[in-house]
């Protein structure tokens, strides 16, 4: 194929991805899902250290050069249907600390799809915990720690089943939890604290609007099993509202 023929495949694929995006309104960060677009385009307009990415395990060495310390309470409070997501909100208290900053636990949510790919697999869900540290004057940007949890098809998981049926069927509703109902220490095995020592860790961004790059990822080894008709049910409420992977750029997954 000729570099003329390649140059105008390139722009009639960029006319048809444009057409195709779907308009966004104006909403708080990282609660809206990007539109979708075509592999062959690549995000270069929000920087150049963008997530979600694909990550080769093979290129973790086993040192863990990361101290993480919970203070965690395990209190959800409320279910959320937003539409492009289902998320579950945090009782204040609940804090986490990596490498000398403090980060209070937000919220979780849902993608499906996964957005993380690990050699080259996609897993059919994927569940971000986020962590918030607040800027402290007007020239600073907020920082994230978000835990990324994958989810395979398997077994019917116990965490899930504890909220399911509560999701609001109406978008922007929310759902008040008594507390206790819900509890996150029911999704793993193990103590949360111990599934933060076998990880994935790479400095990233949001996966959603404005794409801040400021988030430290920890994408879990352990992966989750959860029915078939769990993560269908949660995908019919989101539907797919995962980014496509991003470029390295040469970044180290420690």
């Amino acid at each position: 194929m000729s570099h003329s023929s390649i140059t105008a495949l390139l722009l009639l694929t960029a006319g048809l991805t444009a057409c195709g995006a779907k308009n966004m309104t104006s909403q708080p960060e990282g609660e809206l899902h990007g539109s979708k677009k075509t592999y062959i385009i690549a995000e270069t307009n929000h920087g150049i250290i963008q997530s979600p990415i694909n990550i080769l395990s093979f290129e973790k060495d086993g040192t863990d050069r990361h101290q993480v310390t919970l203070n965690f309470q395990d209190d959800i409070k409320a279910v959320e249907n937003l539409g492009h997501t289902v998320q579950l909100d945090f009782e204040k208290g609940s804090s986490i600390v990596s490498d000398g900053m403090r980060y209070e636990f937000k919220q979780m949510h849902f993608h499906t799809p996964s957005e993380h790919l690990v050699d080259g697999m996609t897993f059919p869900m994927e569940m971000h915990i986020v962590n918030y540290n607040a800027p402290t004057d007007e020239n600073d940007k907020p920082h994230y720690l978000v835990i990324a949890v994958l989810f395979k098809m398997g077994k019917e998981n116990k965490f899930i089943n504890e909220f399911l049926n509560l999701i609001p069927e109406h978008e922007n509703d929310i759902v008040k939890l008594e507390k206790g109902n819900v509890k996150l220490h029911d999704l793993f095995d193990d103590d949360l604290s111990n599934e933060l020592k076998n990880y994935y860790h790479y400095l990233g961004s949001l996966t959603t609007p404005p794409y801040t790059e400021t988030v430290n990822w920890f994408v879990l080894k352990h992966v989750i099993e959860a029915s078939p008709s769990q993560i269908q049910a949660i995908n019919k409420v989101e539907g797919d509202n995962s980014r496509h992977i991003q470029a390295r750029y040469g970044r180290h997954i420690d």
